[in-house]
């Protein structure tokens, strides 16, 4: 194994680790808050996520000799933006992360289940992941009506750094970020010294609640998120670059690790896409054979970067919320354009995809249950009521 390592891969696998937290680790901040985590409470989930993709990653990546990218769900972080504080508070919650992994083992290990799944209309799915991302898409505008010469900054990086290369885009934004904290806001006294404080690893174990609220609002919408957003075009990924992959014990280990981080905070981990073709791409190396070094290197990346969210969230606190909400919904404008084209590309699935873009972003709440459960439900309804109208 170790004569398959190679500089190269390694220089790749650092640039993935870097990317794949700096660009939406703000994203899973703020879902963990919206869904009724303190700060430390979010801290903790931060660490756990990274702890756990990392050494998935490793473990996925050295088992079948493949470049296997993992990472925390993103779109499902996005859901929880707008999901609301459950029945329960964060310890219902937690209960819901736990179902949503043992919904992602079943699907691996369970063949019917993983093919159910799997049929769930793409435009549909995809349209219920852009009512989700929606809202949270407003913040960097909204953020320079809140002050511009703070907002503005980091819009303005973005988008000039957007232009020439989309990767580092919001890595740069992250930056203008730091630099607005430090050079643009008054920072409390003893702030820094609370900091300080902070740089120790945050562990917060919590202990899980069921309810069905929950279940149904967090759980359910997670699950089909991470698996139609992440899973899924994880593999495909993988198979364009002339991988084999197995998925389905793929999905099961994801989903194990998931369940590891869930009691500490930590929403999905699952297998990543962005990330993954920089992994298995040509950059990471030439022989294909060896590039899964780079997805171990950035397995151990994102572990160094767990260690550490203590002092992230701490510094990342000392801003105004709109800020980094900023940040995050800067990181899901690629993710909103991809989905939004993907939910109405088919003129036949048209009217199903706006009814579930719709509900969704509406940000509903019926018995306790968020909008992403009854945009999907409406749409698949819509869906059918069109294909028995065309039948007649």
């Amino acid at each position: 194994m170790l004569k398959d390592f190679s500089p190269q891969a390694a220089f790749m696998g650092v640039l993935v680790a870097f990317v794949g937290f700096a660009s939406s680790f703000a994203v899973v901040l703020q879902g963990l808050k919206g869904v009724g985590a303190t700060d430390y409470e979010a801290a903790s989930g931060l660490m756990a996520l990274s702890l756990a993709m990392g050494i998935c990653g490793i473990v996925l990546s050295v088992w079948t000799k493949l470049p296997v990218s993992v990472a925390w769900s993103t779109p499902g972080a996005a859901l929880m933006v707008t999901a609301g504080i459950p029945v329960g508070g964060f310890p219902a919650a937690v209960g819901a992360f736990l179902v949503c992994a043992a919904l992602i083992v079943l699907a691996g290990l369970v063949r019917p289940f993983g093919r159910a799944v799997a049929a769930i209309p793409a435009p549909i799915a995809n349209a219920m992941l852009a009512g989700v991302i929606l809202n949270l898409c407003f913040a960097p505008f909204q953020a320079v009506a809140f002050d511009a010469t703070l907002g503005l900054p980091i819009l303005v990086v973005w988008a000039v750094v957007a232009a020439f290369k989309r990767l580092y885009a919001v890595p740069a934004a992250l930056v203008a970020f730091v630099v607005v904290i430090i050079f643009g806001v008054d920072l409390p006294a003893g702030a820094m010294a609370s900091w300080a404080a902070s740089l120790a690893p945050p562990v917060a174990f919590v202990l899980p609640a069921f309810t069905l609220p929950a279940l149904v609002s967090i759980a359910l919408p997670l699950f089909i998120v991470t698996m139609a957003s992440q899973n899924i075009p994880g593999i495909a990924i993988l198979k364009v670059n002339k991988y084999e992959p197995q998925p389905g014990p793929m999905f099961a280990v994801t989903g194990l690790f998931s369940a590891l981080s869930a009691p500490f905070g930590g929403h999905a981990v699952n297998l990543a896409a962005i990330t993954a073709a920089m992994c298995a791409g040509e950059d990471a190396h030439p022989d294909p054979k060896r590039r899964y070094w780079a997805a171990i290197i950035a397995g151990i990346g994102y572990v160094l970067l767990g260690l550490a969210a203590g002092a992230v969230t701490g510094f990342v606190s000392l801003a105004p919320p709109i800020l980094i909400q900023s940040v995050a919904g800067l990181a899901l404008i690629g993710a909103f354009s991809g989905s939004s084209v993907a939910a109405f590309q088919v003129p036949e699935t048209r009217e199903a995809a706006a009814v579930t873009f719709l509900v969704t972003a509406s940000g509903i709440s019926i018995l306790g249950i968020s909008g992403a459960f009854w945009g999907l439900i409406a749409g698949v309804a819509m869906l059918g009521l069109v294909r028995v109208a065309r039948r007649g």
